[in-house]
């Protein structure tokens, strides 16, 4: 019994893990995953918890990891992140529900958590991008009369790229003028800038953030509910 268990529990992880780690390849390449990929890796995870002769535990663990299903789907109806990225937190609930190696604390909501801590690293990226800029002497906010709050906020969610790719636009056109536009896009409508020297913000695929909050769980478990328990 212990030998399967750690059969299912090991296979359930290497199965999110691959589902995972390919899924942000075609997200980066494509930045379109179809849903039967989430839907045939959900269905294969399902499927794993026969290779148990008791049944229940497993699938009370999915059920209370799928608490997590409406909380991604209401972000995702409201455009925060992309439907792949909700049906990735569902599928991982199916396939391997709170799945830690380590002794601290998880929740269903444990991947999305660390995920969110992983968030900081793109802010960092856009301001060393930008003092890097400065440094250099480049006028990065020519054509610009803002205040100085509203350029520090470019500075962290942005920064003004030569030719965009896979980017959302920071400017509007206002009486003629270049003003600074901080209004949320949402992930699926919005369409990519491509005029180029224009301040944008990065369209990172959040799938990556997900796959770095589910590895951190597994070694981890939940960073912020770990601090907080401290």
């Amino acid at each position: 019994m212990i030998e399967s268990v750690l059969n299912y529990d090991h296979m359930g992880i290497m199965l999110a893990l691959a589902m995972l780690i390919i899924g942000s390849m075609i997200d980066i390449w494509k930045r379109e995953i179809h849903d039967f990929y989430w839907i045939g890796f959900g269905i294969v995870g399902f499927l794993l918890i026969f290779i148990n002769s008791d049944l229940l535990p497993y699938l009370l663990n999915i059920g209370i990891a799928l608490i997590i299903a409406p909380f991604v789907i209401f972000i995702w109806k409201i455009g925060l992140f992309g439907g792949a990225d909700a049906f990735a937190l569902i599928a991982l609930a199916v396939i391997a529900p709170m799945a830690t190696f380590s002794e601290n604390p998880v929740t269903p909501f444990s991947t999305l958590s660390n995920a969110a801590v992983l968030f900081i690293i793109p802010f960092i990226v856009n301001i060393m991008r930008n003092l890097i800029a400065i440094i250099k002497h480049e006028n990065i906010f020519e054509g610009f009369e803002e205040n100085k709050f509203k350029k520090i906020c470019a500075m962290l969610i942005g920064y003004r790229a030569k030719n965009p790719k896979f980017c959302f636009s920071l400017e509007k056109l206002e009486n003629g003028k270049r003003k600074l536009n901080f209004t949320i896009h949402h992930a699926e409508n919005e369409e990519y800038c491509t005029t180029p020297n224009t301040w944008i913000t990065p369209g990172i695929p959040y799938l990556l953030l997900i796959t770095g909050g589910f590895i951190l769980q597994l070694f981890s478990g939940d960073l912020l509910l770990s601090l907080i328990i401290r």
